[in-house]
């Protein structure tokens, strides 16, 4: 045997063992151990959906997704080797509707004989916690850090009215809403509240506290009224919580993962409720799917984008394609359209409506499910779809529209600027931020707010079927908490993403057991994709597309920040 073949044979096997080794290293990384304990993080908020434009993945870039969350405590329940389900709480701006998504998810896995236990440094440090709080009671245990506090003091909204400054500046708001509930314009308009406001707003506080109150109640096994009274002796330190039965101890994070330890027995080790998800999830072998169409933010023309500030504009070019996509897709058999928009344009809003109803025409069932706030326009792209399903503390309705300007030359005239004009005819100052209305203009104005109102109201019965009295009654401006909308037939259904994909499957008599695939829109493009535009089929330069993608988002900023000073076309939002 020659010394080459001596070498050449004991290289090919140690290439073999160093890859044997790897992938020994690969499996090792995708198994869940027997007797795991899954750590979450509920600290923090959950996006709805990464945007795909360049500056919303450059800010957004590794952001947890509420879907990921829901979906990893649902395979964890069902997961033999997961033991025990250990989350920090406290000190996130989540807001309500999310809330209960996660709540509802950490029942369900709950429900498979599995212990979750939470901890928290401080429910609200010296803050508002009453929210966080009703989050951690659907866990079995509660701790929290012995100088902490639980600040359980009940629910709050300000609203500032700001028309003592734009008098003092020299601006003149010219706005006109329909109706009486639509408050849009009323900061600028009004020294206080107006009756309708009040009342609109007091019973969504009223509604959205009924709920925190009956969940923590029923899970801590006190009365509601002993709850009630506990929120007016509220905020408490940790160690009066712990003397009114709130919390179930005092303990810092080593000794809560001490204790769950324990628990869960001789072997245990903890995973991060990421890692198990890339250790657990597979690519889906259904061959039917379902589509979940995200719709994240401002309603406006053009594509959705993200701002630098943080901010979602969900633009009808792209959802209208998604739809379109999903539509002519067939492996897709029904669209979940999965909505969080306080409104915004009403053509914008018009044209995502239609695709709805497109869709459907199509053959494909579609469901609404609506997040923290599906509003005003939020509610008119889902007002068509075949089934709406939104969370008890959703904010929804506000059927309604505001538009106008603000008229600045009195401004203008104080610091030293005076503009001169030409215009060519006589409406053509109707959209100039330095000259008010006319009568004529005036007049013109109000009859294009009643015909915007009329169609939306009239749609609105249409896709609900109800009659045009009984959907008035429900709308006029007003937003309602998903629990109430329920009951005015806004909504059919209360529950979160997961009771929407069980709809859409029911709506295309796909049977409940039989998996299915998500595939969710707007589409991901490609890296070759995003660098050449191959997908737009047209001459493409990367740098302009970003120099313009930068131009729009800033522009949306400025909108969105002197929106309620610079209302120009009809907008249906909150």
């Amino acid at each position: 045997m020659s010394a080459s073949f001596i070498v050449f044979g004991s290289m090919a096997i140690l290439i073999l063992l160093i890859g044997a080794f790897v992938c020994f290293l690969l499996w090792k990384r995708r198994v869940v151990h027997r007797n795991t304990i899954l750590e979450a993080d509920f600290s923090r908020d959950y996006e709805e959906h990464l945007p795909e434009d360049r500056i919303g993945r450059i800010l957004m870039r590794g952001a947890p997704v509420l879907r990921d969350v829901v979906e990893g405590l649902r395979m964890a329940a069902e997961d033999s080797k997961v033991t025990l389900l250990v989350a920090k709480v406290g000190g996130s701006g989540m807001k309500m509707a999310r809330v209960q998504e996660i709540r509802d998810a950490v029942t369900r896995f709950r429900s498979k004989g599995k212990k979750a236990i939470a901890y928290a440094e401080s429910f609200g440090e010296f803050g508002p916690g009453s929210t966080l709080y009703y989050l951690a009671t659907a866990f079995d245990r509660i701790y929290v850090q012995p100088s902490g506090n639980v600040g359980l003091t009940g629910l709050g909204m300000k609203t500032p009215f700001l028309r003592e400054l734009v008098e003092k500046l020299g601006i003149e708001p010219q706005l006109g809403a329909r109706k009486e509930y639509k408050s849009a314009a009323y900061t600028l308009t009004k020294s206080e509240y107006t009756e309708p406001h009040r009342e609109a707003d007091k019973a969504v506080l009223d509604s959205l506290l009924s709920q925190i109150v009956e969940g923590i109640a029923r899970s801590r096994g006190l009365s509601p009224e002993k709850l009630m009274s506990l929120l007016d002796l509220g905020p408490f330190t940790a160690k009066q919580a712990l003397q009114q039965g709130l919390v179930d101890g005092l303990a810092y994070r080593d000794e809560v993962r001490a204790g769950a330890e324990k628990d869960a027995g001789k072997g245990s080790r903890f995973l991060s409720l990421p890692e198990y998800l890339k250790r657990k999830r597979r690519r889906s072998t259904g061959k039917k799917k379902v589509a979940i169409i995200y719709g994240i933010g401002r309603i406006a023309l053009g594509k959705s984008r993200s701002t630098p500030f943080g901010r979602f504009v969900m633009g009808s070019d792209t959802i209208s394609a998604a739809f379109r996509s999903a539509a002519k897709d067939k492996s897709v058999k029904a669209i979940v359209f999965r909505i969080d928009s306080p409104g915004g344009s009403y053509v914008a809003s018009d044209a995502i409506w239609r695709e709805t109803i497109c869709a459907k025409n199509g053959g494909k069932p579609v469901i609404a499910s609506m997040s923290d706030v599906a509003g005003s326009g939020g509610y008119f792209v889902a007002m068509a779809c075949d089934r709406i399903i939104a969370h008890p503390g959703t904010i929804t309705g506000s059927i309604g529209v505001v538009s106008g300007k603000m008229v600045t030359s009195e401004f203008w005239n104080k610091v030293g600027i005076h503009w001169g004009a030409l215009y060519t005819n006589r409406n053509a100052d109707f959209w100039s931020n330095t000259t008010c209305y006319s009568e004529e203009q005036r007049k013109l104005m109000e009859s294009w707010l009643e015909e915007i109102y009329n169609d939306f109201v009239q749609k609105a019965a249409e896709g609900r079927k109800m009659d045009i009295e009984s959907m008035e009654l429900a709308a006029k401006g007003r937003i309602w908490t998903g629990r109430d909308a329920m009951e005015r037939g806004l909504v059919d259904e209360l529950g979160g993403l997961d009771e929407a994909i069980r709809a859409a499957k029911a709506a295309a008599n796909i049977p409940e057991e039989e998996r299915v695939g998500l595939k969710t829109y707007p589409l991901k493009r490609s890296l070759l994709k995003r660098l050449t535009g191959s997908d737009r089929g047209d001459t493409h330069f990367p740098g302009l597309e970003l120099l313009q993608e930068l131009q729009g988002v800033l522009e949306s900023e400025l909108f969105l920040q002197s929106e309620v000073l610079l209302v120009r076309s009809p907008i249906i939002g909150t």
